[in-house]
């Protein structure tokens, strides 16, 4: 005998679609999430390009020795990461610059008091076409490539070519990271800018392609990212210092005149599944780093 089906009104329709919009738009209880299994615990983790690979790594190894554990791992750039934190809707954010004042007020204002950790560490790496016979470059040389100062390879001792200037796009963290401490030399005064000319790539693996097709190019991007088919560039702190090149030892030792820190934030105290994560990232996880390409935190 058949069952006859009892039809509900479109009001209820519209009302239990609306109710389960509304369900799966909360970003606080991960765990509650419909795509997932009942006794499965769910970690938001957003940010930076460059952490992205690392990210990954910790996620992927994680997730082994925690089954009950699922990592969302994306990326989109510190910016992205930190707005995503500010309002709610991921649990960690991954950054390769500190939060700004403003994204700092921000949160303040969302009632939100943001966590800061340095998971690693990384080396702001400069690479041009094999090809090209410069083999480093002065910071101040670096800033005044970037600002439109310099633009012909031939006044840092390169040939009798044009200059082409590659940059992460301005909701990149390294782009900030780049502006602040090479363009602008640390001074908080400073009102450079990067020239007019300069091309915003959308990701690392843009820069590394423009790279490597074009020998009147140089770009910029963290030390896990560059390939053996790009030649990295020596950096001296000044005209009276050597020409160093990235490397985990160089970093450590404070001789590498571009490095920096990496960031994972979090909206208040980490708890639960979260500051388990956090703990072991920055215990055991740190044996995951540098095979990457990235300095473990000190």
């Amino acid at each position: 005998m058949r069952v006859a089906s009892k039809k509900f009104p479109h009001a209820v329709w519209l009302l239990l679609v609306l109710s389960a919009l509304l369900l799966n738009c909360g970003g606080a209880r991960r765990d509650e999430n419909q795509n997932s299994r009942p006794d499965e615990i769910v970690i938001e983790n957003m940010g930076s390009d460059t952490m992205v690979n690392l990210a990954l790594a910790w996620a992927e190894e994680y997730m082994r020795l925690h089954p009950d554990v699922r990592l969302s791992v994306t990326g989109g750039g510190s910016g992205t990461g930190i707005a995503a934190m500010i309002n709610g809707t991921v649990d960690l954010a991954n950054a390769s610059r500190e939060m700004k004042p403003e994204e700092l007020d921000a949160a303040r204002q969302n009632g939100r008091a943001p966590q800061e950790f340095v998971v690693a560490r990384d080396a702001i790496t400069v690479v041009v076409h094999p090809s090209n016979p410069v083999n480093g470059l002065t910071r101040q040389q670096l800033a005044d490539i970037y600002t439109g100062k310099i633009t012909n390879w031939r006044a840092v001792g390169g040939a009798d070519r044009p200059i082409v200037l590659l940059s992460r796009e301005s909701n990149s963290g390294t782009y900030v990271y780049f502006l602040e401490n090479v363009i602008r030399q640390g001074d908080a005064q400073s009102q450079l800018l990067f020239s007019p000319e300069t091309l915003l790539m959308p990701s690392s693996e843009g820069i590394s392609a423009e790279v490597r097709q074009n020998p009147n190019a140089i770009g910029y991007d963290g030390l896990g990212y560059v390939t053996p088919d790009q030649k990295t560039l020596g950096i001296a702190r000044d005209d009276a210092s050597e020409f160093v090149l990235p490397s985990v030892e160089t970093v450590n030792t404070g001789a590498y005149p571009i490095a920096r820190p990496l960031y994972m934030y979090t909206v208040g105290e980490p708890q639960g599944a979260v500051k388990a994560y956090l703990d072991w990232v920055l215990n055991q996880g740190q044996a995951l780093i540098a095979p990457l390409g990235f300095v473990p935190r000190q």
